[in-house]
């Protein structure tokens, strides 16, 4: 029998904490709870938890310095932030922490239940990922997260990872932003749901793989149509 999805909620407010932990276990997952950042970072660091649900405000230490130090330990661990500032600047702050997506509150329920299952669903189910991806003189490990170009050493996230192979499985034409979000992400076509978390991991990854970002050659908007990946040499 397949063991239920674990997952940390770190939460400072008691209310909000308790009911969502509620809600999960009522839907099937095992939950543990943190009230505290040091607490919070203690527990995600343990690597029991499937997912983590994470504040950004928390007393000793904030979501983003936790997230952090989840992606230094473990760039494969699955972070859903929670945040009451759904500002363009904290939803940036967040996503550039490396976390997989936000959840402004207040929050309706069954929109992040459906969010928790599209994580924690795996990206590119069914596809075999390409284990490296030449992309000029960059080259790109899929299954390490990392990628070399001359004498540097970059690092990826799983998602960063998810939306480069998928781009590049699709090189021949632009892949629209509800694409990706459906594929890569793994959300329902009758999600309502923003774009600008696709946008803003597309502009975290250009800052990454392009020689300059301002003008980039090899991750592409084309307008109207989507983001277009230029493989190879």
């Amino acid at each position: 029998m397949k063991r239920p999805n674990r997952i940390l909620v770190v939460e400072d407010e008691e209310a909000i904490r308790t009911g969502l932990a509620d809600v999960l276990v009522y839907h099937g997952y095992e939950v543990d709870e943190a009230a505290t950042g040091p607490e919070g970072l203690k527990k995600a660091l343990s690597g029991k938890f499937d997912l983590i649900l994470l504040d950004i405000m928390l007393p000793g230490m904030d979501g983003y310095a936790i997230c952090n130090a989840i992606r230094d330990n473990d760039r494969r661990q699955p972070v859903i932030m929670l945040t009451a500032k759904t500002s363009d600047e904290e939803i940036i702050n967040g996503l550039k922490h490396g976390a997989d997506d936000y959840v402004g509150k207040p929050f309706s329920v069954q929109q992040l239940l459906l969010r928790i299952e599209a994580v924690l669903r795996r990206s590119l189910s069914g596809q075999e990922r390409q284990r490296t991806l030449n992309l000029g003189s960059l080259s790109v490990d899929t299954e390490n997260l990392s990628g070399t170009r001359e004498a540097e050493t970059l690092t990826f996230t799983r998602r960063e990872i998810d939306i480069l192979t998928y781009l590049a499985a699709h090189s021949t034409r632009p892949v629209p932003r509800e694409e990706l979000l459906l594929k890569v992400w793994g959300y329902a076509r009758n999600l309502d749901i923003e774009t600008r978390t696709v946008d803003i991991h597309i502009a975290k990854l250009r800052r990454k793989i392009e020689p300059d970002p301002k003008e980039p050659v090899r991750l592409l908007t084309v307008r109207g149509a989507g983001y277009r990946l230029v493989t190879g040499d």
